[in-house]
């Protein structure tokens, strides 16, 4: 396989945090290449990126996943070293207090089976039994608990807006080009049945040649792919997230997964919490309004079932952002597809993106830039699993 790069810059359609980090890594690996990053909305007012709950774990079932987050917590844990510019280190705020799955006599045996392969990895996550969640976390009802699983190091949370920022500072420094405009369209060649990109289009009529295309759109990935006859099944799904304080303080509290689903972590002095609707309700593009109603129908009963100081909790506040959510497997798609040869793609991370940001802008880098995966095999993430209808099974997703 031989790169498609030529004097002309590589365009990046979304500037969020996946976009931005394959762009900072492409300049990394490749000083003076030119790179320009096309990003309709600066502001990132309604980016993922700006709106996710910004968090870290090793707790996935596939090796590739726990792989792409070992890599993840090295790169947060040096990123003032790692994306300084001009002596100025970026802080994000990484918390490393950890992941708690909480399962039920239904769910124990692939809470057992997940951390063998977890085990399997190096990941540092411990099972515990109910007596053991009660000692070390007295203020956790334990009803209907079977198991619980907690990570110990290298898991946590941190703020995503300032990870998104120091990477665009650090591209910025390092010669990329962003520019504010809206892709809608794309000029190809053809040969033998396979599309080649020659340039991008903007809705502003300019017309932006280019040796390659990366496609990190986040939610808005399916129309790029539309572009060439592709079809990516990356649909926008809304998830709200609700900030709450509580009077009762919960020494150690870690990011907890409830066996219902709903989640929660401490935010500052308070909490957020959010949760999956169900698939009946989990529908495409729905406004980014908060689901105000679910708060009081749903997510406090269960939140104070199992943590009784909840009771007294007062909502503060709420907001919504996108998942790119990934139809076929909740996981993330990187790489090419074979009907074009020079469009890459880094889309479908289902809730993910954040944390996965360093392993797939420096994969999808070098990925550009030698024609193959280097450091860590993305393969898994291939789009040919969905050629092949080969799932990439992934039983932890929130």
């Amino acid at each position: 396989m031989t790169s498609p790069l030529s004097h002309a810059p590589i365009a990046i359609i979304g500037g969020g945090a996946i976009g931005s980090a394959i762009a900072c890594f492409l300049t990394q690996q490749a000083p003076g290449q030119s790179v320009v990053v096309v990003e309709r909305d600066p502001s990132y007012a309604r980016a993922s990126s700006a709106l996710s709950a910004g968090s870290i774990r090793q707790q996935f079932s596939s090796p590739i996943n726990i792989a792409i987050s070992q890599f993840g917590i090295e790169f947060l844990r040096d990123i003032g070293a790692r994306l300084q510019v001009g002596g100025e280190r970026p802080d994000i705020g990484l918390v490393e207090a950890g992941y708690l799955y909480l399962a039920s006599p239904a769910g124990e045996a692939v809470l057992r089976a997940n951390h063998a392969v977890q085990r399997g990895m190096n990941a540092d996550v411990a099972l515990l039994t109910p007596g053991q969640l009660r000692d070390r976390f007295p203020w956790l009802a334990t009803d209907g608990i079977a198991l619980g699983s907690l990570g110990l190091s290298s898991e946590g949370w941190f703020d995503g807006y300032s990870l998104l920022q120091a990477l665009r500072r650090k591209a910025l420094a390092q010669g990329v080009r962003y520019v504010q405009g809206e892709a809608v369209g794309v000029d190809t060649q053809a040969h033998a049945g396979v599309q080649h990109v020659t340039a991008l289009r903007l809705a502003d009529g300019e017309r932006l040649e280019c040796s390659a295309v990366v496609n990190a759109a986040g939610p808005w990935a399916r129309v790029v792919a539309q572009w060439l006859g592709i079809d990516l099944p990356v649909h926008a799904r809304r998830r709200t997230v609700f900030h709450f304080t509580c009077p009762e303080a919960l020494p150690h509290c870690p990011l907890l997964i409830d066996t219902s689903g709903i989640w929660l972590r401490p935010e500052g002095a308070g909490f957020i919490a959010g949760f999956s609707p169900s698939e009946e309700e989990d529908l495409d593009d729905l406004p980014l309004e908060p689901d105000h109603a679910a708060f009081e129908n749903h997510v406090w009963p269960l939140l104070a079932q199992r943590i009784p100081a909840f009771e007294a909790l007062r909502l503060r506040s709420t907001w919504a952002g996108y998942y790119e959510m990934n139809r076929f497997d909740h996981n993330g798609i990187v790489g090419r597809h074979p009907a074009c040869d020079n469009l890459y793609f880094a889309n479908g991370f289902s809730g993910h993106g954040l944390q996965q940001c360093p392993a797939i802008g420096r994969g999808v880098a070098e990925l550009l830039l030698t024609g193959d995966w280097q450091t860590l095999d993305l393969e898994p993430l291939a789009f040919q699993r969905l050629l092949d209808n080969r799932p990439l099974l992934e039983r932890n997703v929130i």
